[in-house]
């Protein structure tokens, strides 16, 4: 038994490469101009078979019949006029120029003329046509009209081995006639088959490319609103502290002049502060081809820095306490970079609308696999000052929520007497498989 070495095998690559190419210009070529290779089948089919029945009807080759085989199966069949071959031929192969439009019909008028010259008498080389009108229906008709289709082959071709049964038997002649029909069938079943097959790949991986990018469009806008929020909250605090220093700082200036001063140093601050965090919340939508920046190392704020803010917001004039309870310390920075923008929210909504003057308690809670935040303020020190309604929600407890429920939790939002209190509750329970 020989056996194909790598070499072999490596040497038949080229060889495969240059076929599948080949392969493709052709089905290339066919998309584009169908009718193209209809016609070479037909040219084809009328030269490999058409053109030696009729070479030999004119007595071009093969003397006057005495052809081979026996006497008795040369007698069988009627010789036909060249005129009538002629027409019998365009029956067969004529219709194989609409095979792929209308494989149904080219069957059917390719069946009655192969019954006609069998009735007739007569054997045509051309009679292949009808195999490549079934290997067509299989290929490119409707499934349905596979049985009928089979049917009607099946008694046509029992015709033949009953017109041939003289010279051999008719259960051999039936077995090779009805052999050559269901290979032809199953021919086109099977690249009808591989072809869907294909279509199916082309089409998953069409969804697929399709998934993939809807998954990276998602990825952007769930990365833009994180930046989003991000400068929401370093802005609008800032921005809040910025402003309430600077209205106290117009006040003093005529008034204590060194109240002044210190204002505008605070103000300096908090610029700095803001400045800085900006540049590193920004830093993830520059340009990847841009030019080398030196990495911000800051870390993002945690529960230690909660008493940076606290005094920051003193030094606006709102009177802070801060309390804790509970092992605050042994949460993970995504918790406490949570824990801190929402209480930074809180402190600049209560900086905003209670102002200078106002007392906020805030206490931070970790019991068990549950956190608890809670910032109450006591409304504006004037009379006149009212606290928010509770429909004038803005894009600051939008945020908060959205921070709280990343950890399964929820924020609550409510006037108390004269002042506001807002309660976060978080879960602290470890997703699966986090240890």
């Amino acid at each position: 038994m020989t056996t194909v070495t790598s070499e072999e095998l490596s040497g038949m690559g080229p060889l495969v490469a240059r076929l599948g190419r080949a392969g493709q210009r052709l089905r290339h070529a066919d998309r584009t101009r169908p009718w193209v290779l209809d016609t070479a089948v037909a040219v084809l089919v009328f030269l490999l078979f058409c053109l030696p029945d009729l070479l030999h009807a004119m007595g071009v080759i093969g003397g006057d019949g005495d052809g081979d085989g026996p006497r008795r199966f040369r007698l069988l069949f009627t010789r036909l006029p060249v005129a009538g071959m002629l027409v019998l031929q365009a029956g067969l192969v004529l219709p194989l120029l609409w095979r792929r439009r209308a494989p149904a019909a080219a069957f059917g008028a390719v069946t009655a003329v192969f019954v006609l010259q069998w009735s007739l008498g007569a054997m045509l080389r051309a009679d292949v046509a009808l195999f490549i009108a079934l290997y067509s229906l299989a290929l490119h008709g409707r499934l349905r009209q596979l049985p009928w289709a089979c049917a009607v082959i099946a008694g046509a071709l029992s015709l033949v081995a009953a017109r041939v049964s003289v010279a051999m038997s008719v259960w051999d002649a039936l077995f090779f006639l009805l052999s050559t029909a269901t290979a032809a069938l199953a021919l086109g079943l099977m690249i009808r088959i591989r072809r869907a097959q294909l279509a199916g790949l082309r089409d998953r991986a069409a969804r697929l490319e399709v998934e993939r990018d809807q998954r990276g469009r998602l990825a952007v806008a769930a990365e833009r609103a994180r930046v989003a929020r991000e400068m929401h909250d370093i802005v609008g605090h800032n921005l809040s502290v910025i402003i309430t220093l600077a209205d106290a700082g117009a006040y003093a200036a005529g008034v204590a002049p060194e109240r002044g001063k210190e204002a505008l140093h605070l103000i300096g601050d908090t610029g700095r502060q803001a400045l800085g965090e900006l540049r590193r919340v920004l830093g993830v939508l520059r340009e990847a081809d841009g030019p080398p920046v030196e990495p911000e190392l800051s870390p993002q704020p945690g529960l230690t820095d909660i008493d940076a803010l606290c005094e920051g917001v003193r030094a606006a004039g709102l009177e802070v306490v801060y309390r804790t309870a509970g092992d605050i310390d042994a949460l993970d920075s995504g918790v406490q970079l949570t824990v801190y923008r929402i209480v930074q929210e809180a402190l600049t909504n209560t900086l905003k609308h209670a102002g200078a003057g106002a007392r906020a308690n805030l206490a931070i809670v970790a019991e068990d696999t549950r956190l608890t935040i809670t910032v109450q303020d006591s409304g504006p020190p004037n009379p006149a000052g009212r606290p928010r309604t509770a429909n004038e929600e803005g894009h600051g407890l939008v945020g908060m929520r959205e921070r709280a429920a990343l950890y399964g939790g929820h924020v609550s939002a409510s006037p108390t007497g004269a002042g506001w209190t807002v309660r976060a509750d978080l879960d602290l329970t470890p997703q699966d498989g986090a240890r």
